[in-house]
């Protein structure tokens, strides 16, 4: 019995390769970029830098998170080329690359926070759309004030914790603050700006902060309403205006997502979080990032291929985006 190649397959292979070196190759082989995305030196080239920001010198406990975006990095190459469910294809959409890791600092989180910062404004600079992988969640604050400045972002903010606490041991800049700072200095608009998926034990503490004007919808506000009604209240309260999106692994469930410093119990499920993010297609996503993926404690890796999914998933809507504003400058 001989196999034939079905009728066209060459092609596909062709216009796959096109995406990017590793694209079209197994997963296990060759040097792990996200996605199989080549790799690029000069972002300048680049609508869509895929970067990783290998720092955690902003939690507080279960350190292990500054191992993420390699972890994820590892996991991307599971996927492939083309969003399952809404068969968007971000390479054809924009010129995507992964673009590397910048040179942090290993101590000192405020140093680390203005390295972020600095590099995040080149990214702006060479008009970069940034989908990061983090990283603790204290990579946000700089991210945001690289690409708010100016234009203030609405913010959808996916996490179990609201990040609105106050300084901790000496540090304002931590992983539990980006959200209350980026209010407060005004790179993203409280108003436009929604947290999904709150059940957070800090409540009491952080509640007594929370920006005015801020939306959120706690665990059991969003399971009993649902992916598509939540997207939807996303939307109402995002608008038209350009927004990021910051993603914690920490709103899964612990069961399905374990690999992370501040695990809550009583989460949300993948399958609905990445239902509600697709439903978000049209949003003006000028940057987003997934972060707390902490690989000393993900045993067999799933909450490394749960955030490269979402990543992937971000990336699409950010490709979309793009696509978007180029039809509307031509």
């Amino acid at each position: 019995m001989t196999s034939e190649t079905p009728e066209g397959l060459p092609a596909l292979q062709s216009r796959i390769a096109g995406y990017g070196r590793s694209t079209a190759r197994l997963h296990q082989s060759g040097i792990a970029t996200f996605f199989g995305a080549d790799l690029a030196d000069d972002p300048h080239p680049v609508d869509i830098g895929l970067v990783g920001l290998p720092t955690d010198a902003g939690l507080h406990q279960r350190p292990g998170a500054r191992y993420g975006p390699r972890a994820i990095r590892e996991a991307s190459r599971m996927l492939r080329y083309q969003n399952v469910s809404t068969g968007v294809i971000p390479f054809e959409l924009a010129r995507v690359a992964d673009i590397g890791d910048p040179d942090l600092e290993l101590f000192g989180l405020e140093a680390i926070v203005g390295q972020i910062e600095e590099h995040y404004r080149g990214l702006r600079a060479a008009g970069v759309v940034p989908i990061t992988a983090g990283g603790d969640h204290s990579i946000t604050l700089p991210i945001l004030r690289a690409l708010g400045d100016g234009r203030p972002l609405a913010l959808v903010h996916v996490d179990a914790h609201y990040d609105t606490a106050p300084p901790m041991r000496g540090s304002a800049v931590h992983h539990g603050a980006p959200v209350l700072n980026a209010v407060d200095e005004g790179v993203v608009d409280p108003t436009r700006s929604i947290q999904v998926g709150m059940r957070d034990p800090w409540a009491e503490v952080e509640l007594l902060v929370h920006p005015e004007g801020l939306t959120a919808l706690s665990t059991d506000e969003v399971a009993a309403l649902g992916p598509a009604a939540v997207a939807e209240r996303i939307r109402e309260v995002v608008g038209d205006g350009p927004a990021y999106v910051s993603f914690d692994v920490d709103v899964i469930d612990p069961t399905m997502a374990p690999g992370t410093g501040t695990p809550v119990p009583g989460g949300l499920a993948p399958l609905d979080l990445l239902t509600m993010l697709r439903a978000l297609r049209g949003v003006d996503v000028v940057g987003a990032d997934v972060v707390e993926t902490s690989p000393p404690w993900d045993p067999a890796g799933m909450t490394a291929l749960t955030a490269a999914q979402v990543m992937f998933d971000l990336l699409c809507l950010a490709a979309e985006a793009h696509a978007a504003r180029a039809s509307r400058r031509s």
